[in-house]
């Protein structure tokens, strides 16, 4: 090994230089760089150079990822912009697309991942939601996922069996949470008649979602 790669590689750590910034320039293993800088000390302010360079990479990261999702979101929705024109004159397509836009989840700029999820009390909603999404997602059954929300002094079982029976879905896969009453609340959502809220997620989806936002926006600039 050449001695002057060792004396060249701590001078760069003194000057308060990255590992990766001085293996760009000395051509050895970081095992052995590691080797030779375990006893050079830093300063204060060389410590926050590397501290600052790193939050400065973190950053320039971060907004590329970020650039790339816009151009990615940006096609799909062109994409999906394309197919409404097709589209929007189907009965099915047209009202799926409007319940979406009404009670789906969308992408947000401090949500950008967002899955396709729906939630409604109204199991016509939803049948409506199921029958849309197997006719124009495409989704196989083993991506949805079903969880109920109810409050704690309800009939859970009574809404369970409601859900499954109305949608066809087996009771073992709907994932309960329980909604705590408080005594100075008066709720009118309870009785006979209230089995909670049910919401459908679809697994494995951000990128449907954009879809379906490409559709929203093209019945948005169509009808407005």
């Amino acid at each position: 090994m050449n001695p002057s790669f060792r004396e060249h590689a701590i001078a760069l750590r003194r000057k308060g230089f990255s590992y990766s910034e001085i293996l760009a320039i000395v051509p050895v293993a970081k095992s052995t760089l590691a080797l030779w800088l375990r006893s050079v000390g830093l300063s204060q302010k060389q410590k926050q150079r590397i501290t600052q360079k790193r939050t400065d990479g973190a950053r320039r990261g971060a907004a590329k990822k970020k650039q790339l999702r816009i151009e990615k979101t940006n096609i799909i929705k062109h994409a999906a912009k394309k197919e409404a024109r097709r589209l929007i004159n189907n009965h099915l397509w047209l009202t799926g697309t409007a319940l979406y836009w009404g009670e789906g989840e969308k992408e947000k700029p401090w949500r950008p991942s967002s899955r396709v999820t729906f939630s409604n009390m109204d199991v016509h909603a939803h049948k409506i939601f199921l029958r849309w999404t197997r006719a124009f997602l495409k989704v196989p059954k083993k991506l949805f996922t079903y969880a109920l929300f109810i409050h704690e002094n309800a009939d859970t079982k009574k809404a369970l069996d409601f859900w499954s029976d109305r949608l066809r879905i087996p009771v073992s896969k709907i994932i309960v949470y329980h909604k705590k009453d408080t005594l100075k609340t008066t709720r009118g959502n309870k009785g006979d008649d209230y089995n909670g809220v049910l919401m459908i997620r679809i697994h494995k989806s951000s990128d449907l979602n954009r879809r379906i936002a490409g559709w929203i926006e093209y019945v948005v600039e169509s009808l407005t």
